[in-house]
């Protein structure tokens, strides 16, 4: 216990999902939560827990799109806590299509809500993070559709793959700055999350899709990943056992890639 004890972390997308069981990791471990979304109510319910069990959290709306957004979550860390240690970027959407009946529309909805909330949270959390002198961790949620292609995904795979790469850049630039800070990517696999109802052409158990049937044919492993799956991997980045690691893959997929 205490692996991120006293630290403050910024989990977005957290009502839900992988955000939810990265911020109750976090929490569990020591750190002081702040969590955002848009699903309020789920939001809400999460800093409850939290905060049942012992832990420190806190629910705030944020449309990660926003960069003024943005600024007023971070603004907000630094007035209540005074420092910002871990951010994890994971707020994130699917869109998928084959990509001459994707719209533009679609396609800039894709990238905002993937891409551009990636650089803002690290643009604005940055220098709340290097103020402290003690470093900090960055941590973006990108996708094995980061690191190989998906037909009929080319929006989310582009998205993905730039997550990538852009947290390699911020590593390299945090590491010639010297200010401590950290920059990795987790690349989840088929994970038991609500977000593969964005994606079409899926085999469907009921109105669902069968990720069971998905996981058969192509995971190693045999089954989906769970939520904490993605979560014990964020805890790892967040923490100080990972101290030597920055522009790194961390892929959490029941050996998808080994395929």
């Amino acid at each position: 216990m205490g692996r991120v004890e006293g630290k403050v972390a910024l989990v977005t997308g957290a009502a839900s999902g992988i955000g939810r069981a990265c911020a109750q990791a976090l929490a569990r471990e020591g750190a002081q939560l702040v969590l955002t979304d848009v699903q309020d109510d789920k939001g809400e319910i999460v800093a409850a827990e939290i905060e049942r069990t012992g832990g420190k959290a806190l629910y705030l709306r944020q449309d990660v799109t926003s960069e003024v957004g943005w600024a007023g979550i971070i603004s907000t860390i630094a007035r209540r806590f005074g420092r910002l240690d871990i951010l994890v970027n994971n707020a994130g959407i699917a869109v998928g299509g084959k990509v001459t009946e994707v719209s533009l529309d679609d396609w800039r909805r894709q990238q905002a809500a993937n891409v551009e909330s990636v650089f803002l949270g690290v643009k604005h959390a940055l220098p709340l993070m290097r103020q402290s002198g003690d470093g900090g961790s960055i941590i973006n949620i990108s996708s094995v559709a980061g690191l190989k292609g998906a037909a009929n995904l080319s929006p989310y795979c582009a998205s993905k793959g730039a997550v990538r790469l852009f947290s390699k850049a911020i590593a390299l630039q945090c590491a010639q700055e010297k200010d401590g800070v950290r920059c990795n990517s987790v690349h989840p696999g088929i994970i038991d999350t609500p977000i593969w109802t964005g994606f079409p052409g899926l085999p469907l158990k009921g109105n669902a899709p069968d990720l069971d049937a998905m996981t058969a044919a192509g995971v190693p492993l045999g089954r989906p990943g769970a939520p904490e799956d993605i979560a014990n991997g964020v805890l790892w980045l967040a923490s100080d056992e990972s101290r030597y690691v920055t522009g790194s893959e961390l892929l959490i997929d029941g050996g998808y890639m080994t395929r």
